[in-house]
């Protein structure tokens, strides 16, 4: 036992990895969007997955997986980094500056 409330302990771990949440944008053409994405990233990915969407690993710095709406034309996007929120923020406004052109 740490003594520690719920949301401490969880606001703790939040620090360890923090990420943007689910950011939604709606496209014109989703799939487009992603394939325009994953050239943009995927030389320097260290890991490549098209299971849901497409997700990119960049060593243990920092990640991340985008993918398209089956209902509605809209990409969504989850940034994740390790202890390091400007790392994530920066990469996060990268790929938003690229889906919203």
């Amino acid at each position: 036992m740490t003594g520690l409330k719920l949301s401490e302990l969880v606001g703790e771990r939040m620090k360890l990895y923090p990420c943007s949440g689910e950011i939604n944008r709606t496209v014109s053409n989703p799939d487009a969007v992603i394939e325009k994405v994953t050239e943009q990233f995927r030389a320097e990915a260290t890991s490549f997955s098209t299971l849901d969407g497409v997700s990119f690993e960049f060593g243990d710095k920092w990640r991340f997986n985008l993918r398209k709406s089956n209902t509605e034309p809209v990409v969504r996007l989850n940034v994740e980094s390790r202890s390091e929120k400007e790392l994530m923020e920066s990469k996060t406004a990268v790929i938003l500056k690229i889906i919203d052109v």
